[in-house]
């Protein structure tokens, strides 16, 4: 099944594309898009039909920016009903886990992890295709638009400390230092955002917490056909907390804005339950990190939410056999 996201990013394009000169209406036709996205930013589309965009009109013109001038003309109405939600929350903190938690209301190929390392934190975006790690022009998007929510919470002459992608870097960095603010590094072995850890709790001044309660009712009471099952929702809670150290069901629960018994209580109902989503969810971040020789095994510990590196090593051989050395070693053969 392809990965939806709203409409949203394609109205936007429409706004933008004679900017680049483009015909906007004929890069629909071309790549066969429904032209109804060029004004109805509230449709689920497969997430290809956006990148499928943006490739197009790159190859038309040979503006590799283009993802990144879309972007840069978010404004925080353009994430649809969420805002209505994000616009009220008391800190930053507070609105990446709402983003997470409402996540399929606004796109099922974005999850994004806050990463803290003493003054600094980095936000972390993982954006994905159905071919994959979706390509730059739409991760470059997705960082632009970013900032529409970083600038609601800390105001628009605030900058972030650096921007990173994974990708390349293009011939000009002109458009991209001027949309950011800041040093933008490429090649990188993340894309997302460097900020500093204090930012992450700076006050909303537009934060109320009546209007945030009616905002969340109203939120859930989209049909539950359009609802992330509570599964999914509590493993993209964890890899957001779990580099915090903070997986208990107590802390993932606040963070979906539940109770743990209710939080148990939905999980039973899908036939799991949380000690079981926890292991699964370290297995498979485990085996990722691991895999990768950049990370040393004491990252890899604290990524997981362990204590220490040997808590960890002692969880890892009871699920695997082996240790975490010896995995690794066994893998790269």
């Amino acid at each position: 099944m392809a990965n939806l996201i709203r409409s949203a990013p394609l109205v936007k394009f429409a706004a933008a594309a004679p900017v680049v000169q483009v015909d906007a209406a004929q890069i629909f036709r071309h790549v066969g898009v429904d032209p109804q996205c060029m004004v109805a930013a509230d449709l689920f589309v497969p997430q290809d039909c956006l990148t499928n965009v943006l490739d197009a009109t790159q190859r038309r013109t040979g503006f590799a920016g283009v993802g990144l001038l879309v972007g840069a003309s978010w404004r925080m109405s353009d994430f649809g009903p969420l805002a209505l939600l994000l616009e009220h929350l008391p800190t930053l903190r507070h609105a990446f886990g709402e983003f997470e938690r409402y996540r399929h209301l606004r796109s099922q190929t974005i999850t994004i992890r806050i990463q803290e390392a003493g003054v600094l934190a980095v936000i972390q975006m993982d954006v994905r295709s159905d071919r994959g790690k979706a390509p730059g022009t739409a991760v470059e998007l997705t960082v632009a638009s970013l900032m529409a929510l970083l600038h609601w919470f800390l105001g628009q002459g605030w900058h972030p400390r650096e921007v990173r992608f994974a990708h390349s870097a293009p011939s000009d960095l002109t458009l991209h230092r001027r949309v950011f603010g800041c040093n933008v590094e490429f090649g990188c072995d993340f894309d997302g955002v460097v900020v500093h850890t204090a930012d992450l709790d700076h006050p909303n001044p537009f934060g109320d917490v009546n209007l945030a309660r009616y905002a969340r009712e109203f939120l859930d009471l989209q049909p539950a056909g359009t609802r992330a099952p509570t599964t999914l929702a509590v493993r993209r809670s964890l890899e957001l907390l779990l580099p915090q150290g903070r997986c208990a069901v107590e802390q993932v629960a606040l963070q979906m804005g539940t109770t743990a018994r209710t939080l148990q209580r939905r999980l039973s109902e899908e036939g799991t339950d949380f000690s079981a989503l926890l292991n699964d969810c370290r297995s498979a971040l485990a085996r990722r990190y691991l895999a990768d020789a950049r990370y040393p095994v004491g990252q890899v510990a604290t990524l997981l939410g362990f204590s220490d590196a040997s808590a960890f090593t002692r969880w890892f051989g009871a699920r695997f056999g082996a240790s975490p050395r010896q995995w690794r070693s066994e893998a790269g053969k």
